[in-house]
């Protein structure tokens, strides 16, 4: 297995390690619940540096992402990023992912960690006007630091008003003495923060070793994988091989917003969603939470009264702001509405559900 180069830090503190995405990771430290409530009521840090990293550079690179990224990014500016996703050419997904430009012809890509390759493959294999790409995935580490006490605690470190950056905005700069940080105002956990960006070597353990010490008085936490889960859950956020993959498109997955087909962007199956938003679709993937007491879990049908099935959970867990089970799934689109009642199969028991908006919860704030 990978190791990142946070993984001493994660045996120092006793956490659970196991292996994802082919790299040693820590599932959690101190729990699930103290670690997403610290998250959701403070601050959490993360190491996600199994992540991937992929440079677009030159003249051809605006063509490139317009082409194979659902969002539009010529609306981008200097400073700015955008959540996105890549079309596959077949009504499916490739994968998710964050787009950062430093200046017109320079972009920061930002992918899951399971699809590093495949995402290269597809961008290799439609770079047809010359862009330059680079795989950074493999010197590039990564700290996530969210929760509503992330500002203050990283404006101990820095010179740079963070408080003033706008969501999904980023500058490069200098923080814990280190230079040429990319410092992001994103994040996957609902809970506001940031995430860092840097070069492997000596120092990203002392920038790990550095927030820790300053997020003391605020209760900050190392955060592992699974609490992760449940925080972007709670926000209805997709997660890619459970809610959406390479057989769901963005249309059913409401990734709509960020699928903008507009005359003058030739985006890889344009035609087929320009298709599925004028006639809609047969599934849509929604949100629920439990009546009945219960967990549901990945695969799990969904029912309706008579005890037809009408779909399947992607991903479910127990919320723990909520205290209930929770859940997101692909129900047929008369199902689709909130408030309609419908039924899990949990151990062959019929528990009832109810179809909900996201997100789950709403915003908290740090007192």
């Amino acid at each position: 297995m990978k190791k990142t180069v946070f993984n001493p830090a994660h045996h120092t503190l006793g956490a659970r390690m196991v292996e994802f995405a082919g790299f040693e990771m820590p599932i959690e430290y101190s729990g699930i619940l103290s670690e997403h409530m610290a998250v959701r009521n403070a601050a959490g840090m993360f190491d996600v540096s199994h992540m991937g990293e992929i440079w677009i550079k030159g003249r051809g690179a605006l063509e490139l992402l317009q082409r194979v990224s659902s969002n539009d990014a010529g609306s981008l500016f200097p400073g700015k990023a955008q959540y996105s996703c890549f079309p596959n050419g077949n009504g499916g997904i490739v994968d998710d992912l964050i787009v950062h430009q430093f200046d017109p012809e320079k972009y920061f890509l930002v992918v899951n960690a399971a699809n590093i390759e495949k995402d290269w493959d597809w961008l290799k294999a439609n770079n047809t006007n010359g862009a330059l790409l680079e795989n950074a995935s493999d010197r590039i580490c990564q700290l996530a630091v969210q929760g509503p006490a992330a500002t203050r605690i990283l404006q101990k470190l820095t010179r740079h008003d963070l408080s003033s950056m706008e969501s999904f905005t980023f500058i490069t700069g200098e923080i814990a003495g280190i230079q040429n940080v990319i410092i992001a105002a994103t994040g996957y956990t609902g809970a506001g923060g940031f995430e860092l960006y840097l070069e492997n070597g000596n120092q990203p353990l002392r920038l790990w070793n550095e927030i820790m010490e300053a997020g003391k008085e605020y209760g900050l936490k190392p955060v592992g994988l699974a609490a992760r889960d449940t925080l972007r859950l709670e926000m209805g956020y997709c997660l890619y091989g459970n809610d959406i993959d390479d057989t769901t498109s963005p249309i059913e997955a409401g990734l709509g917003w960020i699928t903008k087909l507009q005359a003058g962007k030739d985006l890889i199956d344009k035609d087929y969603l320009q298709e599925q938003k004028r006639n809609g679709v047969k599934q849509k993937l929604v949100g629920f939470e439990m009546v009945d007491r219960g967990i549901p879990r990945q695969h799990y049908e969904i029912r309706d009264a008579e005890g037809s099935c009408i779909g399947n959970v992607t991903s479910g867990t127990l919320s723990p702001v909520l205290n209930k089970g929770i859940g997101m799934g692909y129900v047929a689109t008369p199902w689709s509405k909130p408030g309609k009642q419908v039924y899990i199969n949990i151990r062959n028991k019929m528990l009832l559900a109810r179809i909900v908006k996201f997100p789950f919860i709403s915003e908290t704030k740090f007192l």
